[in-house]
């Protein structure tokens, strides 16, 4: 089977989609199987299982031994450490010919840290971060910190991680050191109102 330009394929991994992208990098003893799709610039660690209707967009890290189902996609500048659980169906009965798996989104800029498990039908927001060992049941907000089984909100955070406090006295503001960008919390939801 023929990849794209720069793509790497260990001789011991099983890939039989074609959907691989440039410069994207798949480990010893994978599986990922035809139909499914995987942007350019990831690595894709060794164990790893990806599904036939499963997604994986640009610059994605997915460390050892994740299983990513069908319903569930990963947007770009993902980072999913390792043995982290992710689900697709709420009531895995053996007897049941047919489901339908549920939807689970991963939007860009997520960073999920290992051991953690994602139960289906969850979307994680934007640049928000999940601690280790984490049990996600419910969706997560963009820029935040959660952790925890379940995993609650536990802070803000900007983009590069850093912890946001909000100002009263700057018209709930804050001014990151990193990057110059403002972010500004109205009606419980953060937006970045100017970039450098």
């Amino acid at each position: 089977m023929t990849f794209n330009q720069g793509t790497f394929i260990h001789p011991l991994a099983d890939v039989k989609s074609r959907n691989i992208g440039r410069n994207t990098k798949i480990w010893q003893f994978c599986v990922v199987m035809d139909g499914a799709e995987i942007g350019e610039n990831c690595n894709i660690c060794a164990n790893c299982f990806i599904e036939e209707n499963a997604k994986v967009g640009n610059e994605c890290t997915i460390k050892n031994s994740v299983q990513l189902w069908n319903g569930i996609t990963i947007e770009d500048n993902v980072f999913i450490g390792p043995n982290v659980v992710f689900t697709n169906d709420m009531k895995p009965l053996k007897e049941r010919e047919k489901y339908e798996p549920q939807t689970t989104i991963i939007e860009k800029n997520v960073s999920i840290g290992a051991n953690s498990t994602i139960l289906p039908g969850i979307i994680i927001k934007k640049n928000s971060f999940i601690s280790a060992a984490s049990l996600v049941t419910k969706n997560i907000s963009p820029y935040s910190l959660s952790y925890g089984s379940p995993a609650k909100h536990q802070q803000w955070i900007s983009k590069f991680g850093e912890k946001i406090v909000f100002s009263k006295y700057k018209n709930n503001q804050f001014h990151c050191n990193k990057t110059g960008e403002i972010y500004e919390m109205k009606d419980n939801k953060i937006k970045i109102i100017n970039t450098k």
